[in-house]
């Protein structure tokens, strides 16, 4: 075949020859066809006990200065924080966290209905759609066809018991004093911190956490 019959275009008789299918309208074209039908039966229970008990002191004194010269030509920044901090911290007393629970869960699946039909379970899978013979039909119908069907039962249980105490003496003095210069020439910056800080810290007392649980589940 030359390069002059490639090119050839098809004479009338040749295109009459030509068979072809009109396609139908883009609205109506599904390339997915997803039915899902989900049966769940979720039986969830979390008995949650929690019983907290605390003494805590906290003391957190803060004395902060700042200063800044930012591209500045001839200046001075000084920043001065003198912090005096006596802390006297007592604690006596007893912290008790007492939990108790009793807890009784049924989740047993009730008896079965004999006259009640049985799930098929071939029912759960994948179906693709019959691969079409016509070929004036090819785009008719759904390309994919997936029918899932999921039957789920679910029991739960998650009694949850607890019981925290604590005792605490928290002291954070905190002094702090920045100067900065940035961008600028012949200035001067200072910085003076000073922190006199006196801490007493006693503690004289019982911390107990009792957690107790009974659970009967029966599922």
């Amino acid at each position: 075949m030359s390069q002059d019959d490639a090119l050839r275009p098809l004479s009338p008789e040749e295109l009459a020859a030509e068979t072809g299918a009109a396609l139908p309208d883009k609205e109506v074209i599904s390339l997915l066809d997803l039915n899902a039908d989900l049966d769940i039966a979720l039986d969830a229970a979390a008995p949650i006990d929690l019983a907290v008990a605390a003494n805590a002191n906290v003391a957190a004194p803060i004395d902060a200065a700042v200063g800044a010269n930012v591209l500045s030509v001839g200046s001075t920044a000084q920043a001065l924080s003198d912090q005096g901090v006596l802390i006297d911290q007592g604690i006596t007393g007893e912290a008790v966290a007492h939990a108790p629970q009793d807890s009784t869960i049924d989740q047993a699946d009730p008896a079965p209905d004999a006259a009640a039909p049985t799930a098929d379970p071939a029912a759960a899978g994948t179906a693709v759609g019959a691969v079409p013979t016509d070929p004036a039909g090819a785009l008719d119908g759904d390309l994919l066809n997936v029918d899932v069907n999921l039957a789920a039962d679910l029991d739960l249980a998650a009694p949850i018991d607890g019981a925290v105490a604590a005792n605490a003496n928290v002291a954070a003095p905190i002094d702090a004093s920045v100067a900065a210069n940035v961008g600028s020439i012949d200035s001067t910056a200072t910085a003076i911190s000073q922190q006199d800080a006196i801490i007493t810290q006693d503690v004289d007392a019982n911390a107990e956490a009792t957690a107790d649980q009974t659970s009967t589940i029966t599922q």
